[in-house]
């Protein structure tokens, strides 16, 4: 675990508050942060006091909204953030490092001021070969191995040959300035993982139902079984021989997703998606593709509830909406009471995005939200779907047969966060579930035994005896705390301790 580091803490927080004097409404209150972390025997008898006096004061939370970002790794973006177990370090250096096949070289973490990225393969194999046996070694080789030869080294949707490997490159407060101040007034989770070790598709299948699977019989949950790498893929992802030959196979989702409780509580839900591209790849192996269209009416990998057959029975297409409909709910204060928020190509921080694009639309996200009706009820939950082929030093552990994969970063922004805490607790996307069924569906879980809609899932990944329980991250016991309103195009903060 990296150690405080004072000086670094110090300039950060003075760049808070510097900042925070110069913003727009709702930015004028105490910007001064706590860079107290809790010991693991502390964040237990926290929690333990958390669940004995919590269990109705979670529903000051009406609204819980889900951001999912893409591709980065907890290293990549808070590696030297004080207090977190960021990259291992030695005499303020970088203690670890990961060898180059084409230089024999290890190369160590180092500070990426590129807005650009590139990062690696992300599919299943990647991640086998990054973690490496539990060395956490394998990143350049995978992303060696994962290369492409471009035509065009100058289209921005291209990673040259000759591209030296970034997977090693870390961001801190000087590129990503709003995301470390996020962290620096609400909470930061260093130990979220991705819900499996593999690409975007089955992440965000994970992040609505707990589960990717494949059905091998129409509308029949009972004959689904665990699919971590290769569930239906949207018709624009099927291989293009079969797209040419016009047999494209329709996905069928047809266990239980979360939106199937949700309508059965009468629990409104909405899933916004930005119109635009997506540019994952139907070959995971790749770094780069051609984008496809996005927008509400096409599923993809990032919009995959058009295809749960909960979301057609239920006649709840209509909540799959475009992004612009979020906007409105949050001016008017008509949020829904789950809210999943999908980006674009442009905005998704999926290499090659722009890492400056995708801070300035989450934080215009975050600004609505707060200068809207419902920031006083409010829990909005950060994420990014998966790693990306970036460094992370934490050995995913042993959950299920099923996950967890790589660590990514994870925030909590509410006006009930606590200010300042770092979450230690072993977190996935399954903690959202839990945290939305403990609030709106009085804890019950997407359970074959008890749903009233039996699949074959393995396990209910809710109940894993490893997850965490994000109420930990909360102090209900406050006054809802004020907005902090962050200019969408930041100047840079100062560099970490480890820069």
């Amino acid at each position: 675990m990296v150690s405080l580091r004072p000086a670094a803490t110090a300039m950060f927080a003075l760049a808070v508050v510097l900042c925070a004097s110069c913003t727009g409404s709702g930015s004028k209150r105490s910007a001064t942060p706590s860079t107290t972390t809790t010991t693991p025997a502390a964040a237990s008898a926290t929690a333990a006091t958390a669940g004995a006096t919590d269990a109705d004061s979670i529903h000051k939370i009406k609204h819980v909204v889900v951001i999912m970002q893409e591709n980065r790794s907890f290293d990549s973006y808070f590696g030297t953030y004080p207090g977190a177990d960021g990259i291992p370090m030695q005499n303020g250096q970088p203690a670890v490092c990961a060898p180059d096949p084409a230089t024999s070289q290890c190369v160590k973490p180092f500070h990426d001021a590129n807005d650009l990225n590139h990062g690696g393969p992300h599919g299943q194999a990647a991640a086998t070969a990054d973690i490496d046996g539990a060395r956490m070694d394998g990143f350049i080789r995978a992303e060696r191995g994962g290369r492409k030869v471009c035509s065009d080294p100058n289209d921005p949707t291209c990673s040259s040959a000759d591209q030296q490997p970034d997977v090693m490159g870390y961001h801190d407060a000087r590129e990503i300035p709003n995301y470390w101040q996020y962290a620096q007034q609400f909470v930061l989770q260093d130990k979220m993982f991705e819900p499996n070790a593999s690409w975007s598709l089955p992440e965000h299948l994970f992040m609505v139902s707990g589960w990717s699977a494949k059905c091998s019989r129409e509308n029949d949950p009972l004959s689904c079984t665990s699919a971590l790498q290769a569930p239906d893929l949207p018709p624009d992802f099927q291989p293009r021989a079969r797209l040419a030959a016009g047999t494209v196979k329709r996905p069928d989702y047809a266990w239980t997703d979360l939106t199937y409780l949700l309508h059965k509580n009468n629990v409104s839900w909405g899933y916004y998606v930005a119109d635009g591209t997506e540019p994952d790849c139907e070959d995971d192996s790749a770094t780069t593709c051609t984008p496809k269209a996005q927008h509400p009416g096409t599923p993809g990998i990032w919009n995959p509830l058009p295809w749960f057959d909960t979301v057609h029975e239920d006649g709840e297409l209509g909540n799959i909406q475009q992004l612009s409909r979020f906007y409105d709910a949050a001016k008017s204060g008509t949020l829904p009471a789950v809210s999943w928020i999908t980006p674009n190509g442009k905005t998704s921080e999926h290499p090659p995005a722009l890492v400056s694009e995708g801070q300035a639309y989450v934080t215009g996200l975050i600004n609505a939200i707060m200068q809207g009706p419902d920031w006083d009820s409010t829990a909005i939950f950060l994420s990014w779907d998966d790693w990306g082929g970036f460094y992370d030093h934490v050995t995913p552990p042993h959950v299920d047969d099923n996950g967890y994969g790589l660590r990514v970063p994870g925030l909590v922004i509410s006006p009930y966060a606590k200010q300042g805490y770092i979450d230690h607790q072993t977190l996935s996307f399954d903690a959202y579930l839990k945290f939305i069924e403990d609030d709106f569906l009085g804890g019950a879980r997407i359970d074959p035994k008890t749903d009233g809609r039996p699949d074959s899932r393995p396990t209910v990944r809710e109940n894993a005896s490893q997850l965490g329980d994000l109420r930990q991250d909360f102090d209900f016991s406050q006054a809802p705390r004020r907005p902090l309103i962050l200019d969408e195009h930041p100047a840079p903060g100062p560099a970490s301790a480890g820069g």
